[in-house]
């Protein structure tokens, strides 16, 4: 169910909030992460040990608008459906305010937004060898989700996010595709999975997508007027050999997309 085996895959992502501790909160409250540290300035929270999002906290940041490009969810993959079901019944209990659900056929997830309107998905995959049609081809598609029949394989009340929840994908907006298409393949190496009306999905691995690239509120945006709300950085996890080959190919370990949005690589422990 990780992503671990995928040459490249997500670390953490990094957002600029205005109000660190009620976003904090949020996640800890709505998603169960914990916090790992914190001094004032930035919250570090995750599942386990492991760093999932890095909240930067800046009062007079510029709220960005919907219509810009940046982020359009980040999406926390749990280790089970048992796990999933867990959260669809404490965010019923606890009333979190979720936007929407869906039945990727890859994937089972939820959508909510928190308090600073930056997207959240919270999903678990179904298993790999369901993934692809009778010619190899991967099945995705957006149907509707049977909750009730999710919420019954829970096995045990939610006890916050569990150790194995990673950052499965991030989903972003873009001003256009072909050019987010060309930058995830180029630098990363990333393969183009699917392709949705104004939307791609690419992966490394195999995987169904680690990157979601979308125009669907930001269609022809220009590059990014930052400091601003939203996703400040977004960190890569590469093997040794992947590290070598895309440093390479952008000339650093922090090159930017189209946009501006800050890519941090970082080499996976061998």
């Amino acid at each position: 169910m990780s992503t671990a085996s995928a040459p490249v895959e997500i670390g953490r992502v990094a957002l600029t909030v205005n109000d660190i501790e009620a976003v904090a909160r949020f996640y800890e409250t709505a998603l169960g992460l914990r916090r790992l540290s914190s001094d004032g300035s930035a919250v570090l929270m995750g599942a386990g040990d492991r760093v999932l999002l890095e909240l930067r906290g800046d009062r007079a940041a510029r709220r960005a608008s919907p219509r810009e490009a940046g982020l359009f969810h980040t999406a926390f993959l749990l280790p089970s459906r048992a796990a999933l079901g867990a959260w669809v019944r404490h965010a019923a209990e606890t009333r979190v305010p979720v936007q929407g659900a869906s039945d990727h056929l890859v994937s089972e997830a939820i959508y909510l937004a928190d308090p600073e309107g930056n997207g959240i998905e919270i999903y678990a995959d179904r298993p790999r060898l369901a993934w692809h049609d009778a010619d190899g081809r991967l099945k995705m598609a957006t149907e509707p989700l049977d909750l009730p029949d999710l919420a019954g394989a829970a096995i045990a009340p939610w006890a916050g996010a569990p150790e194995g929840t990673v950052v499965g994908h991030v989903h972003l907006q873009v001003g256009r595709v072909d050019a987010a298409e060309e930058f995830w393949t180029g630098m990363a190496g990333m393969q183009v999975m699917a392709h949705y009306p104004g939307a791609a999905f690419l992966s490394s691995g195999g995987y169904h997508h680690h990157i979601g690239a979308n125009i669907w509120n930001s269609r022809n945006a220009g590059p990014r007027d930052l400091p601003a709300t939203g996703l400040a950085e977004l960190e890569l996890l590469a093997t040794p050999e992947e590290y070598a080959a895309i440093t390479a190919r952008a000339g650093s370990a922090a090159p930017s997309d189209p946009w501006g949005t800050p890519i941090r690589l970082t080499r996976k422990a061998a």
